[in-house]
């Protein structure tokens, strides 16, 4: 990293290790020019994230780390807690794949209370369960900057959802949520529709490889005859079938932002399909079965 001309390091799967990620956070005390850093599959574990989390305390060029799959747990996680207080650079986080559990996503909502820099965070492949989604809904209800948060493969269910959908109710700055693959069903959907009615800044919401059903499915689309700003929506994989798609028509009708619905992978039926083909020729809709 002596060379001053070098802005991106791509070192995933380089076994890199603790070791090697301790050498690499010596040269990001120094270096004046690496924006982007993806260390993915690398195992660097808690002893590598506690050097380079010293490192993000004093570097001011990096604007994007990527630490996929690297064995990193709650002790890790606290780490970069500590720097993301202090730090003033970063802006994407991406911790997919990792260990940090609930505990990891409680001390990094700490974090998320003070940073005013981070716009991006990926927590997906954690398993922060329920907790860590309330832990971090405390944060973002009052947290202006994050506005891509990525929690798929999380452990979320129901009552995680509901947390979600009332700090949704009071964040002014998140524009995409994913959080496909989790144990969201009708009551978590129900919940979340609440908060698309009163939010004013959503654009992508992912809830496919869900199990919303059709009462679920029925609550979101009554929910887009209020919303205005939410674009994307996907919802495939969900076990929808022709009554959960019934609101659709309705709110294809009063709804005029939205423009990307994704419904594949659910049993719909040929009837109800060709139905809503029919009113998608009044509407700027695109959607996907």
């Amino acid at each position: 990293m002596a060379n001053s001309n070098i802005t991106t390091l791509e070192s995933n799967d380089s076994k890199v290790g603790p070791k090697g990620a301790q050498v690499l956070s010596e040269a990001l005390k120094t270096n004046s020019t690496l924006d982007t850093l993806d260390l993915s599959y690398n195992s660097i574990g808690d002893d590598g994230v506690q050097a380079l989390s010293d490192a993000l305390k004093v570097n001011k060029t990096l604007t994007i780390l990527m630490m996929g799959y690297n064995l990193i747990e709650p002790n890790g996680a606290q780490a970069l807690s500590e720097a993301l207080k202090t730090n003033k650079t970063l802006t994407a986080l991406q911790l997919y794949g990792n260990l940090i559990g609930p505990h990891g996503a409680q001390a990094l909502s700490e974090a998320l209370k003070i940073n005013r820099t981070l716009t991006m965070l990926d927590l997906g492949d954690n398993s922060i369960g329920d907790d860590g989604v309330r832990a971090l809904c405390e944060a973002f209800k009052s947290n202006p900057t994050l506005i891509s948060l990525e929690l798929r493969y999380s452990s979320i269910g129901d009552d995680g959802a509901q947390t979600l959908s009332e700090a949704l109710k009071a964040n002014c700055a998140l524009t995409t949520l994913d959080l496909s693959s989790n144990s969201i069903g009708a009551s978590g959907a129900q919940a979340l529709s609440e908060a698309l009615k009163a939010n004013s800044t959503l654009t992508t919401l992912d809830l496919s490889f869900n199990s919303i059903e059709d009462d679920g499915a029925q609550a979101l689309f009554e929910s887009l005859k209020a919303n205005t700003t939410l674009t994307t929506l996907d919802l495939h994989d969900n076990s929808i079938g022709p009554k959960g798609v019934q609101a659709l028509f309705e709110a294809l009708k009063a709804n005029s932002k939205l423009t990307t619905l994704d419904l594949h992978g659910n049993p719909i039926g040929d009837k109800r399909t060709q139905a809503i083909r029919q009113v998608l020729q009044t509407t700027e809709c695109n959607i996907k079965f």
